[in-house]
C-alpha cells in the first residue's frame, strides 16, 4: 500500500490532461443502475493500481466533456480495492473532503477510503 499511496499522492497538485470514458449523466457500462453525477475519466498513458490507467473523477464541469486540463486536488486512497482514484477541478478550485465525498458516494460508497486534499 506505501508504494501505491506515494504513487497516487506525487500527483496532488499536478496540472494533467484527462481524457473522460464516463462523462457526467453517462450510465457505467457493467452496472446500469450507477449513473455519473460528475465526469470520470484516466490519465492516458499512466498506469493505476489494477494495471489499467489511473482513474480521474473531474468535480466543478457541470456539462458532459470529452477530455479536459485540470489541477489533481485530491486522492482517494480506497483501502479494500487495488487502487486509488484522483479528483480533479479545474485550475484554481478547491472542494472540502466532504464535498468530494458527497460527489463521488455514488460509486465510492461500496469501498472504505479516506480522501487526501490538497
Amino acid at each position: 500500500m506505501t508504494d501505491r499511496k506515494n504513487d497516487a499522492r506525487s500527483f496532488l497538485g499536478k496540472t494533467v490532461h484527462i481524457k473522460i470514458d464516463r462523462p457526467l449523466g453517462s450510465t457505467h457500462p457493467k452496472h446500469q443502475n450507477i449513473v455519473y453525477p460528475v465526469n470520470y475519466g484516466y490519465l492516458p498513458h499512466i498506469i493505476g493500481g489494477d494495471g489499467e490507467e489511473m482513474d480521474v473523477y473531474l468535480l466543478g464541469v457541470d456539462i458532459p466533456v470529452k477530455e479536459y486540463t485540470a489541477q489533481i486536488i485530491a486522492v482517494i486512497y480506497r483501502h479494500d480495492d487495488d487502487e486509488d482514484k484522483l479528483v480533479a477541478a479545474p485550475l484554481g478550485v478547491r472542494f472540502t473532503a466532504e464535498d468530494i465525498r458527497k460527489a463521488t458516494a455514488f460509486q465510492e460508497q461500496y469501498f472504505d477510503s479516506e480522501i487526501e486534499i490538497l
